[in-house]
């Protein structure tokens, strides 16, 4: 394998790695077409704490997926919206997220299965 096929395949890796958790998938899926800001997303996603929240949306941002707006006002204001590549993304959790909805009976009843089948 060529070095820049390994390095294509390492920033893929890293990049999917940023974007394919629960926090980034669900920030995604807050924003949405909104722009918000840390305390409004935080109140939306529950179980986030405040550093977790702050190290994912900085990972997206770093990968163009999450516009950061920091405001000069006391106190300080600091705005979120996805990018356009944070849009197009979105679309495909948003499919994520109904795949979910629609499979939720499935899934329970094949985890009960497995379960007590010993798995």
């Amino acid at each position: 394998m060529s070095e820049v096929s390994e390095n294509v395949g390492a920033l893929a890796n890293s990049v999917f790695a940023n974007i394919a958790n629960k926090w980034a998938l669900l920030i995604i899926e807050t924003l949405g077409t909104e722009t918000l800001r840390f305390s409004q997303i935080k109140a939306r996603m529950n179980g986030v704490s405040h550093k977790m929240l702050a190290q994912t949306l900085r990972n997206l941002e770093r990968d163009g997926i999450v516009n950061r707006t920091p405001y000069a006002t006391v106190p300080p204001r600091v705005d979120y919206c996805l990018t356009d590549a944070g849009r197009e993304l979105q679309q495909t959790v948003h499919g994520i997220c109904h795949w979910t909805r629609s499979h939720l009976d499935h899934i329970e009843a094949a985890r009960q299965r497995f379960d007590s089948a010993g798995g």
